[in-house]
């Protein structure tokens, strides 16, 4: 596992398309994303089917693997984390990564500044889905949530001064 992101396949290019046109009827005003490739190509194309701008933050990048890092993908490391995280133990961390306290302390942030510069619009985020697994935990526990988040699959928030809610 590494943390700069590698290149979209194919099918993840089809899929960043798609997440465009499912929200073209949203009025989309910008797209923000993490500095990870495959967000940032994700955003670009996205945000071209919508016509609006892309700007990459920082904060919203996938958390650190600690320990993984330099392990084969696809291996099941995290699974037992994320479970932990969607049943409320949001502490839970693999040997030297985040827990989604950790997370969603940087995430919240960027959230927070997002809001400021778009109120009343509505904007396009795209981090990754360790990120949306522990953020929804932390920001907005409830029970029975997924910990396996798909790729381009999207979370629809609300937030105010009383904090952030997932509204879909």
């Amino acid at each position: 596992m590494v943390n700069q992101g590698g290149s979209l396949t194919t099918l993840g290019r089809a899929q960043a398309r798609e997440l465009g046109e499912k929200l073209r009827a949203e009025r989309i005003a910008h797209v923000y994303c993490s500095t990870i490739s495959r967000a940032v190509q994700t955003a670009e194309l996205a945000a071209g089917v919508l016509g609006v701008e892309v700007t990459v933050r920082e904060g919203l990048g996938e958390f650190a693997v600690g320990e993984a890092y330099g392990q084969p993908a696809g291996m099941g490391i995290f699974v037992e984390e994320m479970q932990r995280w969607v049943a409320a133990d949001v502490d839970a961390t693999y040997p030297g990564s985040e827990s989604a306290v950790d997370v969603a302390a940087r995430v919240r942030p960027v959230l927070d500044a997002i809001a400021d510069a778009h109120r009343g619009e509505a904007v396009l985020v795209i981090a990754h889905g360790g990120v949306v697994v522990a953020t929804q935990a932390v920001l907005d526990y409830r029970p029975g949530r997924t910990w396996d988040f798909p790729n381009c699959a999207y979370v629809e928030l609300e937030g105010d001064s009383s904090g952030w809610r997932v509204v879909s």
